[in-house]
């Protein structure tokens, strides 16, 4: 079977920034509904024709990957306005009473913590960065009716987001 629009690709995949640097890898292999909100568009027009077995090398600019860094999308809010309990890394899709109106369906990480201000980030992690992406056609399979109405594979999966444009 090769990889069509409404199928299921199961792929190991390295994910790789412009200068080799490894950003993320799998090896078991993970689950894209083709055609839908799995992968980045350019990355599923590649793959189309593909069988099991098939590799797979594509280098994106930021513009066909998570698109540029938005300077826009920093946010600097006094710490009293977050829970007691904050860490790096935490994700906030509403910002809490009193911030600044965070642009609409962003979801904002949390950057730096100092005494009295938290600087937020709105930008993809991977925005701003030329991508490369190798990867091995492990499985092509019929999606089951659930992926189809969600136009995903990636239902339960941590990796959901990995490859979908403007999603953390």
């Amino acid at each position: 079977m090769k990889i069509t629009e409404g199928l299921v690709a199961t792929l190991s995949w390295r994910m790789t920034d412009s200068q080799g640097e490894l950003i993320d890898e799998n090896t078991e292999g993970d689950d894209f509904y083709v055609g839908g909100d799995d992968l980045l568009p350019r990355m599923a027009e590649q793959m189309m024709g593909k069988g099991v077995g098939d590799k797979g090398d594509i280098y994106l600019q930021p513009e066909d990957a998570f698109g540029d860094y938005d300077a826009d999308l920093l946010l600097v809010e006094d710490r009293k306005l977050f829970p007691a309990e904050l860490e790096e890394g935490m994700m906030f899709e509403q910002l809490p009473e009193g911030c600044s109106d965070g642009a609409e369906g962003v979801f904002y990480t949390i950057t730096e913590i100092h005494d009295d201000k938290i600087l937020l980030d709105g930008n993809h992690p991977l925005a701003g960065l030329a991508l490369r992406i190798e990867y091995t056609v492990l499985e092509v399979r019929a999606a089951d009716p659930d992926e189809i109405e969600a136009k995903s594979a990636l239902l339960d999966s941590a990796d959901a987001g990995l490859f979908m444009p403007g999603e953390q």
